[in-house]
């Protein structure tokens, strides 16, 4: 049994803690808001339209309280920035692990993250791309940068329009995987030069498309969420993930996604090996 607690009681929050209520093997056992927040010291059934579940929403001025008191395993975070890195102090301090789904992060307080993990000894899966289905994306962005790398790239985001982050972090970091895969061919550009659009219109949960385009043909590979229930599964599998864990970690190691790749690589080797087999045993015969 995993104790979870729940951090930011936005939409995605609500929908994680929802599913987790639906689960057997994990158990949620704290829900934190801010302190000058509406759902502060109501019943978390409340907040999430359900019957009263006996937890009752604390403030996060009392991180330390809430810890000693419930003993959680794996704290999901959804709040914002400053409050998800001024959280994660405290829980890396009491060896709590860490999801953490926020986004709008800056390079040095990603690193303040990483930085914990090493201090502490705590497990903190770092995951604004934290949907199941991006991370393919973004997978066969990789693979099809190392292999196209003569065309050029471009990447489109959607969002609602109250997301304050712009590029959302999972833009920026598809840019970060064509640079890898182009890396591979030897080519180094700098961000800047990978362009994305960010559209921030009414309710969409979350576009993300990459378009690649040459001089005769162009490929597009997009992911659209259709509910936050992606979210959930998402934080879901990486909570699951970094239990009894320590050290810094990101989706594409929840996903093991090298290990994807080198059993296609294999897969590859071995159908060649037999192929160059069976036409010689063919040339013989």
């Amino acid at each position: 049994m995993i104790k979870v607690c729940i951090s930011g009681l936005g939409r995605t929050g609500k929908e994680i803690a929802k599913s987790i209520f639906n689960l057997k093997e994990i158990h949620l056992v704290s829900a934190i808001c801010s302190p000058n927040s509406k759902s502060l010291n109501k019943d978390l059934g409340h907040i999430l339209g359900i019957d009263n579940t006996g937890i009752i929403v604390s403030s996060s001025d009392n991180l330390e309280e809430i810890i000693f008191r419930n003993k959680p395993d794996v704290v999901i975070d959804f709040s914002n920035p400053k409050s998800a890195l001024r959280n994660a102090v405290v829980f890396s301090k009491y060896r709590v692990n860490i999801v953490i789904g926020t986004t709008g992060f800056s390079p040095y307080e990603l690193k303040k993250i990483f930085v914990l993990s090493r201090k502490y000894k705590n497990g903190i899966v770092y995951a604004p791309n934290i949907k199941l289905g991006v991370n393919v994306l973004m997978l066969l962005t990789n693979l099809t940068s190392s292999l196209l790398s003569n065309y050029d790239f471009q990447i489109t985001e959607v969002h609602h329009k109250n997301k304050l982050d712009s590029p959302s972090g999972t833009a920026k970091k598809i840019a970060f995987e064509i640079q890898n895969g182009l890396k591979n061919k030897g080519i180094t550009i700098s961000n800047t030069e990978i362009p994305i659009n960010s559209v921030r219109a009414g309710g969409v949960i979350g576009r993300h498309e990459v378009m690649i385009v040459g001089e005769e043909d162009k490929i597009e590979i997009s992911h659209e969420s259709f509910s936050r229930k992606a979210f959930a599964q998402g934080a879901i599998k990486a909570a699951q993930f970094i239990h009894k864990k320590s050290g810094y970690y990101e989706m594409r190691d929840v996903l093991d996604l090298e290990k994807v790749l080198k059993t296609y690589s294999d897969n590859n080797d071995r159908s060649k090996k037999r192929g160059m087999y069976l036409n010689k045993k063919s040339a013989s015969s």
